[in-house]
């Protein structure tokens, strides 16, 4: 990838507000063709093994509730 010094400048014009829009804006576009990204190898493989412990016990995980909870997000 090359360096464009250019767009960096104007990143940095850029209000804070308007960054931000601008890194959903790029991650929504790359999400939009996840399928061209290729999982690695040792990615495959924990997923494989994350998938076989949930399909033994799909009850030894925790909820997205007790989770945030856990973390102090919840109210």
């Amino acid at each position: 990838m090359s360096n464009h010094p250019l767009l960096k400048i104007e990143i940095a014009q850029l209000s804070i507000a308007e960054r931000i829009q601008l890194a959903e804006d790029l991650w929504d576009s790359i999400s939009e063709r996840q399928d061209e990204l290729p999982l690695s190898d040792a990615q495959k493989q924990e997923l494989d093994q994350r998938l076989e412990r949930y399909q033994q016990d799909p009850t030894a995980g925790s909820t997205w509730e007790a989770v945030k909870q856990r973390l102090g997000f919840s109210q």
